[in-house]
């Protein structure tokens, strides 16, 4: 079976981004380099799942973290999932894996009083890749859409009379996000810079580089990490913490765990439910502070 059928497999029936397509052919060519150099096996659709747990062991030894790990298990799960469905081997070697233990990844938000300074002093746009990367920041911020959801707007998503965004999610789900009424003069704004800037510009993609194409990932991660370098000392600043931020403020401002989910494009509430540890720090304080029971209160 070639590879190329896999990755097939992945990004038109499973819907798969392409980074994660990317990610799981990556690291399915690892495993298969693994196997020749180590075991002198070539072939890898009839393997024991001894020869994949040494493999994992093998990743564990060399300093990967339990969350790696588990990623790159989930890109074999997947192609032996795929050879079972062929009818190229009848149970997957790994269905009776258990993910290996690892620590949770605790990402801090920024807070409001970071995000209103952030966006109380914004400098004034000189040029248009400065006011678009200002947009971004409040796109994102606003609405908690992911990285690519935002590089994959187009000028079409955008309805201002209904004040909404279209928004394309994974496995191709699509969503409409509602846009606070603060945010459409500022969209105007960067309407306008941009068809002054390329006229006649042929792109559908509402976000564009100085040279008229879509932004790619990199740059979007770079606008917000400069921007919000200058607000905050914490050491991630991307396009996933805004995300963050934005579920933990709207959480921590009492709103309805299943809007969250909804506003998030999540499947389960389990999913919008990592975003909830700081807002249960924030009902803490406030229980603590309000009920008679506190010393503090008598």
């Amino acid at each position: 079976m070639s590879r190329e059928s896999f990755e097939k497999y992945l990004a038109l029936e499973r819907k798969y981004s392409t980074h994660t397509v990317r990610a799981y052919s990556g690291d399915l060519q690892e495993f298969a380099d693994y196997c020749l150099e180590a075991h002198g096996e070539s072939e890898l659709e009839d393997l024991p799942y001894t020869l994949i747990r040494s493999w994992i062991i093998a990743l564990m030894e060399a300093g990967l973290s339990g969350r790696s790990v588990n990623r790159k298990t989930a890109a074999l799960k997947a192609y032996y999932k795929y050879l079972v469905r062929l009818g190229r081997i009848q149970t997957s070697p790994l269905a009776g894996h258990r993910p290996v233990r690892s620590a949770r990844k605790v990402e801090v938000p920024f807070s409001v009083a970071e995000m209103r300074r952030l966006l109380a002093d914004w400098p004034q746009a000189e040029h248009y890749e400065e006011l678009r990367d200002q947009v971004m920041i409040e796109v994102l911020y606003t609405t908690g859409i992911r990285r690519a959801e935002l590089i994959g707007l187009t000028l079409a998503d955008y309805d201002r009379e209904a004040g909404t965004l279209k928004v394309l999610g994974k496995r191709n789900k699509e969503r409409l996000v509602p846009l606070l009424s603060e945010l459409h003069p500022r969209l105007d704004q960067y309407l306008e810079v941009r068809a002054s800037k390329f006229p006649g510009e042929s792109s559908p993609y509402f976000f564009l580089t100085g040279a008229g194409n879509k932004v790619y990932d990199t740059l979007v991660y770079r606008s917000i990490n400069k921007y919000l370098s200058k607000v905050s000392a914490k050491t991630k600043k991307s396009p996933h913490i805004l995300r963050h931020t934005f579920a933990t403020h709207l959480l921590n401002q009492g709103a309805d765990m299943n809007s969250v989910k909804e506003l998030l494009g999540h499947t389960s509430l389990a999913s919008t439910q990592v975003y909830t540890h700081n807002s249960i720090s924030e009902l803490k304080r406030i229980h603590g502070s309000a009920h008679p029971r506190n010393r503090n209160n008598q």
